[in-house]
């Protein structure tokens, strides 16, 4: 009989420099090419053993989000200019651009079956002397045929929405946002199955400045699909500070019933980004930008949420994908601009990191 698999571990196998930061990352089936949206707009194909990149596009605003459709034949791109573009692998040609929303879109995916993409959007005004935000003034949600590009649905949710995740059969939604409310859609009609907030991944400025800031900043079904997992920063007094807790929430999302959340004691203070899980189901990460602490990258036991490894990245964590058997990870990160001699150093990376301890042992 095997025996209990060994606690987890990550070793950084290489790096490779980009010219701005990495906002957003997906992988191929095959685990050896990498799809990068960065920070100057530029959307890059990545041969992991080589590190060569080819540049397949640019927005004109910033790259947000990068996903696969057609079976990993095409990448599907978002920006902050409001327009997901399509381009094809083979070709290397942009085949399609259309303009999804009036604002950015803050983050994009694409279902697992890959036949559709969805893309949130919203920008935090100011609707009344509490600061809370202003009806949107778009649909802040909206589903796009893979194939064809036509839109499918366009949902209702209170902007900015900042995350969002199909379930693992393809048939929900689920959005998330500033005030920390999670909406979830059924596709097929449309309509809306679920709806809760929940207060503690948003704060309210009341030093230095009255607003509203954090939020839901990733979403993630779980394998099984009966639970969603959402993650960000938990409450400050001082949003701009940026001093809460390291926080993920687990919900039964038919019903919005919180089931956990991160162990006291077990998490420093800093925004997290990057939520996924491993390939096995057994492991989840969370991982982001370290205000202080001792991590800001995290593997979780799904079965006990409990921390079972954690580590200090260095930089802030923007993406996180395993490739297809879970043996090795790969990191966007975004590091602090410097400026040497008058030119601006390379401040994007990507990193490939082995994944090992998972391994049942026979006695």
């Amino acid at each position: 009989m095997p025996e209990a698999s060994t606690e987890p571990k990550l070793t950084k196998l290489r790096e490779f420099k980009l010219p701005a930061a990495a906002l957003a990352l997906e992988v191929a089936a095959d685990g050896r090419t990498l799809y990068v949206a960065c920070l100057d707009g530029a959307v890059l194909r990545l041969d992991v053993e080589s590190g060569e990149r080819t540049e397949l596009g640019r927005h004109e605003s910033y790259a947000s989000g990068v996903a696969l459709v057609a079976g990993g034949t095409v990448l599907v791109s978002g920006g902050y200019d409001g327009t997901l573009r399509w381009h094809d692998l083979a070709s290397g040609k942009l085949t399609r651009q259309l303009k999804a929303h009036d604002f950015w879109s803050w983050d994009l995916a694409a279902s697992p079956d890959g036949r559709m993409v969805a893309s949130v959007t919203g920008q935090y005004l100011a609707g009344g002397y509490k600061y809370e935000p202003a009806p949107e003034r778009e649909p802040s949600v909206k589903v796009f045929d893979a194939a064809t590009g036509e839109l499918r649905q366009s949902f209702p949710h209170v902007p900015p929405v900042q995350a969002v995740a199909f379930s693992p059969d393809s048939r929900h939604l689920a959005a998330g946002n500033l005030m920390g409310e999670i909406r979830v859609w059924e596709l097929a009609t449309g309509k809306q199955a679920a709806q809760w907030r929940t207060d503690d991944l948003t704060s309210w400025g009341i030093i230095k400045s009255h607003h509203y800031l954090g939020g839901v900043f990733a979403l993630e079904f779980s394998p099984a699909g009966d639970a969603l997992y959402a993650c960000g920063m938990g409450p400050m007094r001082d949003p701009m500070a940026g001093n809460g807790v390291q926080r993920w929430q687990r919900f039964d999302w038919r019903t919005g019933k919180q089931l956990d959340q991160t162990h006291e004691g077990e998490s420093g203070q800093g925004l997290m980004e990057a939520l996924t899980f491993h390939p096995t189901g057994k492991l989840f990460l969370m991982a982001g930008r370290l205000f202080q602490g001792t991590w800001n990258l995290a593997l979780f036991d799904t079965a006990t949420g409990r921390n079972v490894f954690s580590t200090d990245a260095k930089h802030r964590i923007t993406g996180a994908r395993f490739n297809a058997d879970g043996s090795r990870l790969f990191l966007a990160k975004a590091r602090h601009q410097e400026l040497k001699d008058g030119q601006w150093v390379d401040f994007g990376l990507v990193e490939v990191h082995s994944v090992t301890g998972l391994e049942a042992k026979p006695v």
